[in-house]
């Protein structure tokens, strides 16, 4: 199977004219609360960080699966975020952020050998935990179990949703698009960073 590239796999979307017109109101509005909340720099950090979580969740959506080529892009936007946020320790912050993002990324990925070995399957995919090290790298200590907490809430939201509401047949080997809830925490949390955990 020939592999699809990241361009390729938003613009199946074309398709979906009503989709594509609310997925671009919500990147819009998400663009223009990181500015308003942090501007400057960090504000702009943020919006990209919006773009990159919303191309993630509809790519996820679709296709279960998280490009690496957008995973590399959030990562190394939240190194640069948290180096311009500090102008006098710049390697310092960045290695800070870059250690956040090896610390969730090693739990997500002992997270998945535990689950491996106790069900004999994968339970969370390789994605998610490459996009555990861009929460990692973005996030805070405190605002980083925030927002997984969200994304957990959510996605156990819309499989309830799914599954009571649509009278599905419960199925606990069915596929679910984690990144789809996970990258839109991020920038939530982020969001959360930058507002009411703003030291002093």
């Amino acid at each position: 199977m020939p592999r699809i590239s990241v361009v390729d796999r938003l613009t199946v979307w074309r398709e979906r004219p009503l989709a594509v017109c609310i997925v671009a109101l919500v990147a819009v509005a998400a663009c223009v609360v990181s500015v308003m909340v942090a501007p400057g720099p960090p504000g702009y950090f943020g919006a990209g960080l919006a773009l990159i979580a919303i191309a993630i969740a509809v790519i996820d959506a679709r296709w279960f699966i998280i490009p690496n080529e957008l995973s590399a892009a959030g990562f190394a936007l939240g190194l640069a975020n948290a180096a311009t946020s500090a102008p006098h320790a710049i390697w310092e912050a960045a290695g800070i952020a870059a250690l956040r993002g090896a610390v969730l990324a090693l739990l997500f990925l002992g997270l998945r050998a535990l689950y491996r070995r106790l069900r004999g399957r994968d339970g969370i995919g390789l994605g998610d935990v490459k996009l555990a090290g861009v929460a990692g790298a973005w996030l805070g200590w405190t605002a980083m179990p925030i927002a997984i907490e969200i994304a957990a809430l959510s996605a156990i939201a819309a499989f309830g949703v799914r599954h009571y509401w649509g009278r599905r047949v419960f199925d606990p080997a069915l596929r679910f698009p984690f990144g789809l809830f996970l990258a839109p925490s991020i920038w939530i949390g982020w969001l959360i960073d930058a507002t009411l955990l703003v030291p002093g």
